[in-house]
């Protein structure tokens, strides 16, 4: 009798496996249409972005014949363009490992921490349960007795000390990590930018003499915008739309002589393309010799501060500090870097000394002429 009601149990789990088997296989059924259809989907998102991808490449050669006066012109922006990617990837390269190492460091020290933590944890519990009384109970003489409350306090300290330092060293593996994250996301724009250059330079490179030609042809105007475009910069330069940021890099500013700026008889140039392209740098710092930004980032390093490297033209100098996390105001300090982000480039200065309402600066090109000068300006 046993052996059949095993057997009918056996038969009723069978039925049941089966039956779930089967409702496995519906749903599977009725799946695979969506999964197809989001197949379908995934492969049109695909065709789109590639055709995202060929607009925006066709964007960038118009851009290129915008900005270049000649064919011969438009080889040397791609260039220095080029050249001016490869430095803010080796640049971004450099940073990610620098903090990558101060977070394997700083895991260290944390595991070294939670160690001291436990052990101090484990003193505590031993000791913790003895009171006062039992303490003096059993110590020789008074002298003992005050070395175990000093001891059972030092061990208190510890912990807390522990705690605080975790918590501390948490914070700032969390910070340093999410600036990687954003450096890497910032390389591969980088890279991005670089292999679309490179593509423009094959495809420019690939023309015959009478492209060429026409080239030249379609961007004959090209220096009268350019002139505009200086024109309208000089006025932005001393008449901002939306006032001044002032960028407040970290560390004691000592005092900075304006005339030791090593690039004041440098090249200068104000080709509206991106990169170095007049005999004008780039400097040790990704920016073009004897331009504003150039003598800024001098300036800060001169001071005896880090210098801030390839943040790009001024207007783009805000964005890049709060990106790697300089202090923005809008109220300056001697020693900051005051921003104007009006115009085409935007324009930056050095704080000499700040006044009621007033900032003194010396700056570089403030009239587009490549030369130093000082200012009295209101914000």
């Amino acid at each position: 009798m046993q052996k059949i009601k095993i057997a009918k149990t056996s038969v009723k789990k069978i039925v049941g496996i089966a039956s779930s088997l089967v409702a496995v296989f519906i749903l599977v059924f009725a799946l695979i249409p969506r999964v197809q259809e989001a197949r379908a989907e995934s492969v049109q998102d695909k065709i789109n972005a590639l055709q995202r991808e060929n607009a925006q490449y066709q964007s960038a050669i118009a851009r290129l014949a915008n900005e270049a006066t000649s064919y011969t012109d438009a080889i040397n922006i791609l260039k220095a363009q080029i050249d001016t990617l490869q430095g803010q990837i080796n640049s971004s390269t450099k940073e990610q490992e620098r903090l990558q190492n101060e977070i394997t460091e700083a895991e260290k020290e944390l595991t070294k921490q939670k160690a001291l933590l436990g052990k101090n944890i484990k003193a505590m519990y031993l000791e913790g349960d003895i009171s006062t009384i039992e303490m003096l109970a059993s110590s020789k003489d008074l002298s003992e007795f005050v070395d175990k409350a000093q001891y059972r306090n030092s061990v208190k300290d510890k912990i807390r000390e522990s705690v605080d330092k975790i918590t501390k060293l948490k914070q700032e593996l969390v910070a340093k990590k999410e600036s990687v994250e954003a450096l890497l996301k910032q390389q591969q724009d980088q890279q991005a930018s670089l292999d679309n250059s490179r593509a423009e330079q094959a495809n420019l490179l690939s023309y015959n003499q009478s492209q060429q030609n026409e080239f030249n042809s379609r961007t004959k105007d090209n220096q009268s915008k350019i002139d505009a475009l200086i024109a309208s910069q000089r006025r932005a330069n001393f008449n901002p739309d939306g006032g001044y940021y002032f960028l407040r890099f970290p560390g004691p500013v000592g005092s900075v002589n304006p005339n030791n700026y090593p690039y004041q008889n440098g090249g200068f140039g104000m080709s509206p393309g991106p990169g170095c392209v007049d005999n004008d740098g780039p400097d040790p710092w990704g920016y073009c010799t004897r331009q504003c930004v150039s003598y800024t980032a001098w300036a800060v390093l001169a001071s005896g501060r880090s210098a801030p490297m390839y943040y790009g033209n001024a207007r783009d100098w805000v964005a890049a500090a709060y990106a790697r996390g300089v202090t923005v105001s809008r109220t300056p300090q001697p020693g900051d870097v005051a921003i104007s982000t009006s115009g085409y480039w935007g324009h930056a200065m050095y704080v000499e000394s700040v006044g009621n309402g007033t900032f003194n600066t010396s700056e570089y090109n403030s009239f587009l002429d490549g030369r130093l000068s000082y200012q009295t300006r209101r914000y």
